[in-house]
This record gives structure tokens, C-alpha cells and sequence, in this order.
């Protein structure tokens, strides 16, 4: 596994985050539920063997669900993270199915390969997590081929919903400090259509949060900081609520988290 270049302060936080919790984002995590990459890349398949193609690079692996969906599906997968425990989970579970996994060690702001190295490139509910989604982009436009295409899936807040973007902001921020920022869908497709990449493909659907105590253990969220995000729960405003459907079931705390999937094509 070679090594990134020295990471800036959001890259660092993210690294030593994900190196102390890797083990959360087994099988069990509700990542490991990829019909959202399924969706997503529907249409989109490995070129032939004899093309010499069908290479993917999958950006921010995190536990290496979704390239381990990709493997499946015949592409010859890389990985890449800022932690390199995640990396070595990320392998390991796709060995447990015979499958190769390729990995490198870098942020998502420095991507190190050659230009046009890739028919794939894809990002799973990490960007919030990204210095800089513009750099990132940037990126992957460079090392994408002529043709290929470039999958994101991220958490949003939906455009001209102020008071719900700061809400969930304070609240994702307090319960993991290595949290940037989500995006919404309007900034995403401006950022990429900037790049030369043509989005094919955009919709925003909402996956459930199921509980919060689990939430806090994936993300060892100190104890001062689950006050702080329980008291935000219990002052939530009347019209995020409704927003986020955030509500109690069997004495959890649940929510529903907009996510967006979103799918481009390199002109």
C-alpha cells in the first residue's frame, strides 16, 4: 500500500476518525446494503476483456462495500482511502469471496494516477467529508476516460431548505467532528458540469437513520456531544422535523437522511 502526500487538516481528522472506528463498518453496517449503487450505475457495465478495459476506482472505500458490488459485477476494482485500516477491512472482505482488491493509500483532493486511468469512478457517502468537493471533482474528471462515468452518492440537504441544513449541520458536526459539509444537489451538478462531465442521471431519495445510540457508537461520539445532539433533537423545529421525519420508534430515535445519487458521464 504506497502512501499519500501529507494530508491537510480536514484529510487528518477523516483519517484518524476512520482508523479508530474502521471496525464499525463491517457487514452489519447499513452501507453493506448496496441496492443504491445498483440503482445508480444501472446501464453501466464493464467494457470487454478485449478492450483492455472495465477499471474502477473507488474513492473514499470506507469498509469496501461498494467495491466490493463492483468486484462482483466484473470490474477490476481499485480502493482508495485516507485510512489504511479501512483499507486492509476493505480487502479482507472481499477476499472472503475470492475477489482482488488493488488499493492505495490518498485523499480525495489527490488522486494519484495517470490521467484517463479509469472507465469508473465512484464515491459512496464520504464526500461530506472532503477539504474540497471542487478539488475532488477536479480529479476525477482528470483520471476518468473519455466516456467514462462517475457515480456520487452522498447525504444532501435539498436546495432553499436553510434552517434544516444548519440543523443537520450542528448535529452531524457534534456527533463527528471529521464532518464537513453536505451539499446540495444544485452545487453538486454545478461543481460537475464545470469538470466537462454530463450528468445522466439525478435523483434524491431518503434512507432511515434507525438509531441514534447506534449512530453515536459507529461514530464514538464523545459524551458532551451526544448532549448537545440530544438537546437539538429535543428543540428541533417544527419544520425540520416534518422535513427529516425525525421521530421515536420502540423508544429510538429515528430519522430519514435525503440522500443523493447521482450519475456523469465524461463528454
Amino acid at each position: 500500500m504506497a502512501h499519500s502526500p501529507p494530508l491537510d487538516t480536514a484529510q487528518a481528522a477523516s483519517a484518524a476518525q476512520f482508523d479508530r472506528q474502521s471496525d464499525r463498518y463491517g457487514k452489519s453496517h447499513i452501507l453493506a446494503d448496496t441496492d443504491d449503487v445498483a440503482e445508480a450505475l444501472e446501464g453501466i457495465s464493464p467494457p470487454g476483456s478485449e478492450e483492455g478495459g472495465g477499471r474502477a476506482l473507488d474513492v473514499a472505500t470506507g469498509g469496501g462495500h461498494t467495491a466490493l458490488y463492483l468486484a462482483r459485477k466484473g470490474w477490476k476494482v481499485t480502493a482508495g482511502d485516507v485510512s489504511t485500516r479501512m483499507l486492509e477491512n476493505a480487502m479482507k472482505l472481499l477476499a472472503e469471496e475470492g475477489l482482488q482488491l488493488k488499493t492505495r493509500v490518498f485523499p480525495a483532493e489527490e488522486i494519484p494516477f495517470e490521467s484517463a486511468s479509469f472507465e469508473l469512478v465512484t464515491v459512496r457517502v464520504a464526500p461530506h467529508h472532503f477539504s474540497s468537493p471542487e478539488r475532488f471533482v477536479s480529479e476525477v474528471a482528470r483520471v476518468l476516460r473519455p466516456g467514462g462515468h462517475f457515480m456520487l452518492i452522498d447525504g444532501t440537504v435539498l436546495d432553499n431548505d436553510p434552517e434544516t441544513e444548519e440543523w443537520l449541520h450542528h448535529v452531524e458536526k457534534w456527533r463527528d467532528p471529521s464532518h464537513g459539509k453536505f451539499l446540495p444537489p444544485s452545487a453538486w451538478e454545478a461543481i460537475i458540469t464545470a469538470n466537462g462531465l454530463e450528468i445522466i442521471s439525478r435523483r434524491i431519495h431518503d434512507k432511515k437513520q434507525p438509531d441514534l445510540e447506534w449512530y453515536f457508537e459507529t461514530a464514538a461520539t464523545p459524551t458532551e456531544n451526544r448532549t448537545l445532539v440530544l438537546e437539538a433533537v429535543r428543540t428541533i423545529p417544527a419544520s425540520v422535523r416534518q422535513a427529516l421525519r425525525l421521530c421515536e420508534e420502540e423508544g429510538k430515535i429515528v430519522w430519514w437522511w435525503p440522500i443523493l445519487s447521482l450519475s456523469a458521464r465524461k463528454r
